[in-house]
């Protein structure tokens, strides 16, 4: 199992072969490989998971919210 961290696609960044995007995640902007995502690319405005620097799978806003409600319910350390 491994956890992912939701973000929204700000841009497509240049010179990278549109494999790399500049993520809003929490507020706080990041470079992400959206390299996996090439069968159904990701865009601006889109929710991606995020895995050690990877978009791993697009999501929406729900999916989006859900991840980080259990991103926090795990760092709170109490049982759902």
């Amino acid at each position: 199992m491994c956890l992912g961290i939701p973000g929204r696609v700000v841009e497509i960044l240049d010179g990278y072969h549109d494999q790399v995007a500049l993520v809003d995640v929490s507020g706080e902007r990041r470079r992400v490989n959206i390299g996996l995502l090439e069968e159904n690319p990701a865009r601006p405005g889109d929710w991606v998971i995020i895995h050690m620097g990877l978009a791993v799978e697009k999501t929406d806003a729900d999916g989006a919210a859900a991840a980080m409600a259990g991103l926090r319910l795990l760092g709170s350390g109490e049982e759902p």
